[in-house]
């Protein structure tokens, strides 16, 4: 048996209590300090009878972790992942991964000339659910991918935008809040973007920012796939809404986000509904395919991650969504942003 590993919460707030708990419910984890400026993270950590560390350099200081989890503000993660390498601490580093596409870059190039293990908290890569997909599509169940179409479409109430002002404001729209998950689950799925265009409209909320945009898009192995973003849609086809793995969200199991299509086949997510023609010499529109339902077992991909995250501490695996990835999809979300300013054709490079 393997002693449980030491890990560290860098920030109190949100999704740093969510780690914090992770962390505790995990019994390959011992959660060794709690690192955060404010009275509230403190308090957090006396009432986990753990560490308190005001800085990030103080926790590191001490030594005694194996693993850090940095949950702090974006403009925060591209200083304080290197501050981890050079300690050489294994670092999960919650999304997005640097908050400028140039800090990425540098934080790149780092990480490349180091050895010290690091992973990107891009959670929905470790579902059950898109493992299913994953998996499904690699078999060639769906024949050569031709096509994806994907949906965010929900409605955030009021009190969202009077929490946070800074959402109805430039920066704070829905693409760069919401549309970096679903990107990591297309390029999972589906193979790296190459370009990208883009209509965005604020006519229903009035605000300064998007609230519904159209997107298109071009992967490098031929796929072309449509995705509809919209904050103000009284619809359930989106993740949380259709994934049923965040309790917080009204779930719909009718529901699907995601449909991809291959020369043989075609699959939706998450109710993994699979549609195949039997035989590749009678494929037709008149012709019948085989109906068929992937079987899923639900699991949290936070809870997932965390056990990866182990994994990749002990050298086990390698990361499965690396800060190249990471990068990748704060890239590809850049360009859909400018797409949606420019209404042009935005290419991408990696």
């Amino acid at each position: 048996m393997n002693k449980p590993l030491r890990i560290a919460v860098i920030g109190a707030g949100l999704i740093g209590k969510v780690h914090v708990a992770q962390v505790e419910a995990n019994p390959d984890c011992l959660l060794s300090a709690i690192a955060d400026p404010t009275e509230a993270g403190k308090s957090l950590a006396e009432a986990r009878k753990t560490l308190w560390f005001a800085t990030l350099d103080e926790l590191l200081a001490a030594g005694q972790v194996d693993g850090v989890i940095l949950a702090t503000p974006n403009n925060l993660h591209s200083e304080q992942t290197q501050q981890c390498i050079a300690a050489g601490v294994p670092t999960l580093i919650e999304k997005p991964v640097a908050h400028t596409l140039d800090e990425g870059q540098r934080l790149l190039a780092i990480a490349k000339a180091s050895k010290v293990p690091l992973m990107v908290g891009h959670h929905r890569a470790h579902s059950p659910i898109m493992t299913k997909a994953h998996q499904a599509i690699n078999s060639g169940a769906l024949g050569d991918l031709v096509a994806v179409t994907g949906s965010a479409m929900f409605y955030k109430p009021a009190d969202y935008f009077e929490a946070g002002p800074w959402r109805t404001q430039p920066g704070g729209g829905p693409i760069l809040i919401n549309m970096v998950h679903e990107i990591g689950n297309l390029r999972y799925l589906c193979g790296e973007i190459t370009a990208v265009q883009a209509i965005a409209s604020n006519k229903r909320r009035g605000y300064p920012v998007e609230d519904t945009v159209g997107i298109l898009l071009r992967f490098e192995n031929g796929v072309i796939g449509t995705f509809i973003l919209s904050d103000t849609a009284a619809s359930a086809r989106s993740w949380e809404q259709t994934a049923q793995e965040n309790k917080m969200y009204s779930t719909y199991a009718d529901e699907d986000c995601y449909h991809i299509a291959g020369t043989m086949g075609s699959l939706s997510v998450p109710t993994m509904r699979l549609k195949q023609f039997s035989n590749e010499a009678v494929r037709s529109w008149y012709e019948p395919m085989q109906n068929e339902t992937i079987d899923l077992e639900r699991e949290d991909p936070l809870t997932v991650q965390l056990q990866h995250f182990c994994q990749v501490i002990r050298g086990e695996v390698s990361p499965l969504v690396s800060v190249r990835d990471g990068l990748q999809n704060l890239r590809v979300t850049e360009a859909i942003l400018l797409a949606a300013k420019s209404e042009k054709l935005v290419r991408i490079d990696y």
